[in-house]
């Protein structure tokens, strides 16, 4: 068996000819096929506006401050994710306030983000982690109650859905990644959707240096760009990104129902969701017969790729640690110690599968 990756970016002749189309057009920066893709993709998130932007960090960053975030301020984020949900908040001059996450769903936890509220706090960064959307209902009742903008960190979570509607249109502003190994990709790039006309006025004056018309700026602003090329890549990979996630379903579903090893945990997913699984995460308890580390190594042996997201809880990194408590957020912990992400991209093929399976349950 030839090495099966953790992630491996799905394209083909459609992307290329996208892409070929673009540079033989001469408009190498942003242009029509932005406006299309940005249309098309509030479309499918049932959301008024769309704005295109250069990757998922900058529209955590952008959407930050057209909520005018900033110096004095506090957001609630979890302390389970991506470094760049809390960086932004820090970029803006604003204090993340870390909260643990439920130990089964890994998404941030109501109740413990409702003790977390201070008369500083003004926003929460809600993520859907993995693919499964948070508990937005929960989420949204605590908001309401202490007047907080909600901000959705979907980088992971692209046709992710709650309830039956799909994530992005929950709170004040949804932000998306295109980075290589999510459901859709442009390379690089990242999307904020949003239904409030003022938001998107905001955030279309941030992402182009707070230009309002040409050489007149109204505010301070970033080139915060989609090019034209990326956008390309992205219409076609939103056409594809339902069967991507039917594929990364059916492929979770082949695990759920083959992996039998003693001490693993596969993943639990919540009542009326629709996981997406950008990652297929599992748990080691103190009963898997091999350390985390050592069953790394077995993986590789075999030619299986495997990550851990993440090793480090977002409280636990060096650039946050000291602002903190030694440990507000014990779940977030455990969790990174005994979690491991297995290859379940969409271009897996079902002997591949079936390899991964065996070889797992032959672990004593």
């Amino acid at each position: 068996m030839d090495h099966i990756p953790v992630a491996r970016p799905a394209l083909g002749q459609d992307e290329i000819a996208a892409v070929t189309e673009v540079l033989e057009s001469g408009m190498l920066a942003s242009g029509e096929k932005v406006v299309d893709f940005e249309r098309r993709f509030a479309d499918y998130c049932g959301t008024t506006h769309a704005v295109a932007i250069n990757n998922g960090t900058a529209a955590l960053h952008a959407a930050l401050l057209a909520a005018d975030i900033g110096y004095g301020d506090e957001v609630l984020v979890p302390a389970f994710s991506f470094i760049a949900t809390a960086s932004a908040v820090s970029i803006c001059g604003a204090r993340p306030v870390f909260v643990d996450v439920d130990p089964t769903s890994f998404n941030i936890h109501p109740q413990q983000m409702e003790e977390r509220v201070t008369p500083k706090t003004k926003a929460v960064i809600g993520v859907h982690l993995f693919g499964q959307p948070f508990d937005v209902e929960a989420v949204r009742k605590i908001c309401e109650a202490h007047n907080l903008k909600l901000i959705e960190d979907a980088a992971q979570a692209h046709g992710a859905q709650y309830k039956g509607q799909r994530v992005g249109g929950f709170g004040h502003f949804g932000c998306f990644s295109f980075y290589a190994t999510k459901n859709m990709i442009t390379g690089e790039g990242g999307m904020v959707t949003t239904s409030e006309k003022a938001y998107n006025e905001r955030l279309r004056l941030i992402t182009n240096h707070g230009q309002s018309e040409k050489y007149l700026h109204t505010r301070i602003g970033y080139n915060y760009r989609m090019t034209d090329m990326a956008a390309a890549i992205g219409l076609v990979q939103l056409k594809k990104l339902e069967k991507f996630n039917l594929r990364r379903r059916k492929n979770a579903a082949f695990y759920d129902a083959n992996l039998k090893v003693r001490g693993l945990e596969i993943p639990r997913v919540s009542e009326g969701v629709n996981h997406v699984y950008h990652q297929y995460v599992v748990r080691l308890t103190e009963e898997f017969p091999l350390s985390r580390a050592d069953f790394i190594e077995y993986l590789k042996a075999k030619g299986i790729g495997s990550a851990i997201h993440y090793p480090i809880p977002i409280q636990r990194q060096p650039v946050y640690a000291l602002a903190n408590d030694p440990d507000p957020c014990p779940n977030a912990t455990a969790l990174s110690s005994s979690v491991l992400s297995l290859p379940v991209h969409p271009l897996l093929d079902s002997k591949e599968l079936a390899y991964i399976c065996e070889t797992i349950n032959k672990v004593k």
